[in-house]
C-alpha cells in the first residue's frame, strides 16, 4: 500500500496507541468521581493541558478544552461566540467544512455573516478583508493552513489587520493542518480561539482541542455535568487526552527536520509532475496538461494538482485499484459537486473537476512517488489512446 493522503487523517504512531490500551486498561476509572485514583488522574489531566498551552504558545491561564475532534472544536468556537446577532462574523471561502458549513448555519439563523474570498495562490484576501472589517465585526475565522491547497495564510498580518479595523473582534484560528508541521505561537499572533486534532500528527481519531486565551469568553453549546470548566460537558477521555500528548511529543521532536523531508518529496513530486506534463502535451500536441495549484509558498505536506481533461474521482478510483491512495480534496465533504476552495481561487469549473490532493508524511519515499507517477501516466494514456 502506497498511503499519499495523509491530509485526511495519519497513521496512529505506537507510541501513542501504546498509551491509549494502558491508559484504558489500568487507569479507566472516571476523573471527574471522588476517590483519590481520579483526583490524581484529573490532576495529571491539567498538567497535560499546560502542556499543550506551551506548544501553542499560549500562557499558562489560558484554557484547554479537549474535544471529540476538530469539527466540535470549530463548532465550539464559532457558536459558542454567536451572541450578538446585530455584530458581523467574517469566515474566509477556503474554510473546511466544519467551519464553512458553520458559517452557513450562523447566516440562516438571521446572523450577519460576511465571506472574504481568496487570492490566486490560495491564501485569503487580505485587501478584502481590510475593506470588510470595521467596529462592527466581532468574530472572524481563518485557517492556517488549507487542507486543500496547503496555502499558507498570514495569521499575524490578519490579526494587525483586526486590530487596525475591529480591535475588540475575537480572533478564531482552524490550526488543524499546520499544527506539528509549522511553528506558530498563539500568543504573538493574538489568536483568541484555536483548534487542532490529533489524528492529523500520527495520533488516534476522535480528540481534539479547543485553545481559549484568557482574553475571551464563550459560552457552552451542550449541557450536561459541568466538565471543562463549564464550556464542554461528558465523560472526560482520559485515554485519548495522554495518547493526543504523546502524538504531540513525538511530532515536535523532530519538526524542523520532517519539514526538510516532506519539502524535499514535494520537490521530488513536482519535478516528476513536470515532466509528466511535457510529455503528456507532446503526446496530445497541446500547451498544457496538468497545472499544479499548490505553489512554493504553501505548506509542502499538500500539493493539488488538475489534470486537464480528466476527472480527478476517476484517476483516484483508479489509482486505489493499484492500491495507492490519494485525495480530491476535504474527505469531510467528499461528496460534493465541485470544488468551492480551487473555484474560490479563480479556476474554472472544468479545471477544477480534475483535481487530486496528494499529501504526505515523512515516512514516505520518492521511490512511491515514482510509483504513483508512473500509474498515473498510464491511467491517462491508456484513455487518451
Amino acid at each position: 500500500m502506497i498511503y499519499l493522503d495523509n491530509a485526511a487523517t495519519t497513521k496512529p504512531n505506537k507510541k501513542c496507541l501504546e498509551i491509549f490500551n494502558k491508559i484504558n486498561a489500568e487507569r479507566y476509572f472516571n476523573p471527574s468521581a471522588s476517590y483519590s485514583s481520579s483526583f490524581s488522574l484529573n490532576n495529571e489531566i491539567n498538567e497535560v493541558r499546560q502542556k499543550f498551552i506551551k506548544y501553542l504558545g499560549g500562557e499558562q491561564n489560558d484554557k484547554i478544552i479537549f474535544t471529540s475532534g476538530a469539527t466540535e472544536s470549530n463548532n465550539l468556537a464559532i457558536f459558542g461566540s454567536a451572541v450578538n446577532k446585530q455584530k458581523k462574523y467574517i469566515f474566509s471561502l477556503g474554510e473546511h467544512p466544519s467551519v464553512y458549513n458553520c458559517a452557513c448555519e450562523l447566516k440562516n439563523r438571521g446572523y450577519n455573516v460576511d465571506f472574504v474570498g481568496l487570492n490566486k495562490n490560495g491564501c485569503i484576501d487580505y485587501d478584502e478583508l481590510e475593506l470588510l472589517c470595521n467596529s462592527d465585526v466581532c468574530f472572524v475565522s481563518t485557517m492556517l493552513v488549507n487542507n486543500e491547497t496547503g496555502a499558507i495564510n498570514d495569521i499575524s498580518r490578519i490579526r494587525q489587520i483586526i486590530d487596525k479595523k475591529a480591535p475588540n473582534c475575537v480572533f478564531h484560528v482552524d490550526a488543524v493542518q499546520g499544527f506539528g508541521k509549522i511553528n506558530f505561537s498563539v500568543l504573538k499572533s493574538k489568536i483568541d480561539l484555536c483548534s487542532i486534532s490529533a489524528h492529523k500528527i500520527h495520533g488516534i481519531k476522535g480528540i481534539g482541542i479547543l485553545y481559549i486565551s484568557n482574553r475571551v469568553k464563550i459560552k457552552n453549546i451542550n449541557f450536561g455535568g459541568n466538565q471543562e470548566f463549564t464550556i464542554r460537558s461528558g465523560t472526560v477521555n482520559s485515554a485519548s487526552i495522554f495518547s493526543f500528548l504523546t502524538s504531540t511529543e513525538e511530532i515536535y521532536k523532530n519538526i524542523d527536520d520532517n519539514f526538510h523531508v516532506v519539502s524535499k518529496l514535494k520537490k521530488y513530486l513536482v519535478d516528476k509532475i513536470n515532466v509528466l506534463n511535457k510529455e503528456l502535451c507532446k503526446f496530445n500536441n497541446e500547451k498544457e496538461k496538468i497545472k499544479i495549484v499548490s505553489d512554493e509558498n504553501c505548506l509542502p505536506h499538500i500539493v493539488s494538482i488538475i489534470f486537464l481533461g480528466n476527472r480527478g474521482e476517476t484517476i483516484m478510483h483508479y489509482l486505489d485499484s493499484k492500491d495507492i491512495f490519494v485525495g480530491t480534496g476535504s474527505a469531510c465533504s467528499s461528496n460534493k459537486v465541485g470544488n468551492r476552495v480551487l473555484e474560490s481561487m479563480g479556476y474554472e469549473k472544468n479545471e477544477v473537476i480534475g483535481a487530486i490532493r496528494v499529501s504526505f508524511n515523512p515516512e514516505n519515499t520518492c521511490q512511491e512517488i515514482d510509483v504513483l507517477i508512473e500509474n498515473i501516466k498510464e491511467y491517462i494514456l491508456t484513455i487518451n489512446t
